[in-house]
């Protein structure tokens, strides 16, 4: 069977997610497409994600691509969480995945409107959601709270969880955007404030094309092959969030060549996808936190040591700002109050790294001027680093 060192991943990786300055990518959808999809819970996390992989990093260019042509969107999707990719991959996530979670949430809240016991129902819901699409094209982009203040229903509150110690009174506003856009049916418009801020504006979308959930299970599986093989089939149910049958079944449909890698594990590629990537130069890159590079695999251990672990993740397991070299993470970096990047490398990679990383902190602040970047997960060398 076809062998896949470590080192054969990091170059892969290198040359696929666009992070060596020689195969950057000249668009945000270049970008986007080399990584299948972008995390985009963080709003900041999806400008830096797409920047660290450009050319000529812009953040205009990336609101252009989100706000003008739309060639970025995102969908709540993936683990249920916020993703953003090009609109050549969505029909793919949301009927593999995004529709099946669009349903679940349509039914929890259901259910809690049922719990509530305060008269609200399926009826009401599909009112106010009519009521809301209407005051959206009255209104054009509008935020929750304005909407909320044109539509009565949408000031409408109910208590979640009755009788457990959990209980909470919660305002339906929220609950109901949501579903609307789970659905497809709006979509978020620039935001208020700099591009780092999620008070997004919401506007009318449209839903996507109906595909069959098994080929759309089984294109998604291939691209991500192509992006993030070899891997494991761990890998790609913890990525897609799918039931390890759904994943089994996508990976056969796909073709899926087995290989082995270093440690002997069973992994996959797309077919015939076992040549040797060619080298790129030698690359330093500085990640955001969640970024796909760093969050594409269940098992990290080709390209993270587990001794940097617990400087570099929150508690819930979100990665934070990392630094790179040559495909591995060797540091982390964060930005203080006064605008500085800096960083700090837990490994000793070389006087040519720290040369590299020192060119790329400098890039980041470039493009980034004077906005100031949060992450939303803090990690603990990100806080001492920003302190």
């Amino acid at each position: 069977m076809h062998r896949i060192s470590n080192e054969e991943r990091r170059i892969r990786l290198g040359r696929r997610h666009r992070l060596a300055p020689s195969v950057r990518a000249a668009t945000p959808v270049e970008a986007s497409d080399a990584v299948v999809a972008l995390h985009a819970t963080d709003a900041a996390t999806l400008y830096l994600s797409v920047c660290a992989r450009l050319t000529d990093a812009s953040a205009a260019a990336v609101e252009h691509a989100l706000y003008e042509d739309v060639s970025l969107v995102r969908l709540l999707s993936l683990r249920n969480t916020l993703f953003a990719m090009s609109r050549d991959v969505a029909p793919c996530v949301d009927a593999s995945t995004a529709r099946a979670i669009a349903a679940k949430e349509r039914r929890t809240f259901l259910k809690h409107l049922a719990e509530d016991g305060g008269g609200l129902d399926e009826h009401w819901l599909t009112g106010a959601e009519e009521a809301t699409l209407a005051a959206l094209a009255a209104r054009g982009a509008s935020t929750g709270s304005e909407l909320s203040a044109a539509v009565p229903d949408l000031r409408k509150k109910i208590t979640v969880f009755p009788g457990k110690k959990w209980e909470a009174v919660q305002g339906v506003t929220s609950r109901v955007i949501r579903l609307l856009a789970a659905d497809g049916r709006i979509r978020r418009d620039r935001p208020r404030g700099s591009w780092t801020s999620s008070q997004f504006r919401w506007t009318a979308g449209a839903p996507w094309p109906a595909l069959p959930v098994p080929e759309a299970k089984a294109a998604l599986a291939h691209r991500w092959l192509l992006s993030y093989g070899p891997a494991t089939e761990a890998d790609l149910k913890w990525w897609t969030g799918w039931t390890l049958t759904d994943t089994r079944r996508a990976l056969t449909a796909t073709g899926a060549e087995e290989v082995r890698l270093d440690d002997g594990a069973r992994a996959f590629v797309a077919p015939g996808d076992t040549a040797p990537e060619p080298a790129t130069e030698p690359w330093a890159a500085l990640l955001p936190g969640l970024d796909p590079s760093a969050m594409g695999w269940a098992d990290r251990s080709f390209h993270l040591d587990p001794e940097h672990r617990p400087a570099l993740f929150d508690r819930a397991g979100n990665i934070g700002p990392t630094v790179w070299w040559n495909g591995r993470i060797v540091g982390g970096w964060a930005q203080r109050a006064n605008g500085d990047v800096v960083w700090r490398l837990l490994a000793d990679p070389g006087r040519a790294a720290t040369t590299a990383v020192e060119a790329e902190a400098a890039r980041l602040a470039g493009w980034v001027g004077d906005t100031r970047i949060t992450p939303r997960f803090r990690t603990p060398l990100e806080r001492e680093l920003s302190s």
